[in-house]
């Protein structure tokens, strides 16, 4: 049987004294694969920063479960050490860290313990072989100067490595060409195979969906999740659009 790993009860967001969730409902268990679909404007990425704990977003009202463990108050570095991760729709560049040291510093933070060098740079090798990533990008500034598919691999590298309990993909197949997409789709498949996490995917393409089972699929408008379905609501959103759930 499968445990409940994230429970959102009526969760109220504000951003800048305007309210942009009103009342969302959310419950996933371990290993499942949810997929949040919307028009521009809907909230998706509004819920994934509530989730994580960004302070830009207030949470008036309801709660969040994590694990077992009420999280709503919780700060982002305590989010991401319960063992939630948030991939960006346009990750940062961040001069002065390379993507090596700053993968080594998230999972010594995450585990708590002190990581070998020589077993680090071993599995993040391996990884990156995955990911079909010049190894030269690992002692290179985290992002800086990184094309939009490095960058998202850089993303689909960090989810690798940490090992999170869930994932949060907010649009990371936006602006990707074929063959990025296939590599950050290969990616997700190995995060969901190897370590059997679960996903929350955010998205307006369905092309990184192709490799996977979706057990959930919601319709986020307004604020507001206004449908729930399997799979199949995919292909629906796909041939209708949004129009008839507005």
């Amino acid at each position: 049987m499968q445990s409940k790993l994230l429970e959102v009860k009526n969760l109220t967001v504000n951003v800048e004294d305007k309210e942009i969730l009103h009342g969302v409902d959310l419950d996933i268990n371990s290993g499942e694969t949810h997929v949040i679909m919307g028009p521009n404007g809907a909230g998706k990425s509004t819920l994934g920063f509530a989730l994580m704990g960004n302070p830009r977003y207030d949470k008036t009202g309801g709660s969040i479960l994590f694990d077992g463990e009420d999280i709503t108050d919780f700060t982002t570095d305590k989010v991401a050490k319960k063992g939630m991760f948030l991939s960006f729709q346009n990750p940062i560049e961040v001069p002065g860290i390379t993507l090596s040291n700053f993968i080594r510093s998230a999972l010594e933070e995450r585990t708590g313990e002190r990581i070998k060098l020589w077993d680090f740079k071993k599995e993040l090798k391996k990884v990156m072989q995955s990911l079909d990533m010049d190894a030269t990008y690992a002692e290179r500034d985290l992002n800086v100067g990184f094309s939009g598919g490095e960058k998202k691999k850089a993303e689909i590298l960090q989810l690798l490595m940490l090992k999170p309990k869930l994932a949060i993909l907010d649009e990371t197949d936006s602006g990707l060409d074929v063959d990025a997409v296939r590599t950050v789709s290969e990616g997700i498949r190995i995060y969901k195979e190897e370590v059997k996490g679960a996903l929350i995917i955010i998205t307006h393409s369905t092309k990184i969906l192709e490799a996977l089972s979706v057990d959930k699929t919601h319709v986020l408008v307004d604020g507001r999740m206004v449908k729930e379905g399997d799979s199949s609501l995919v292909t629906e959103i796909n041939e209708n659009g949004f129009e008839s759930f507005m």
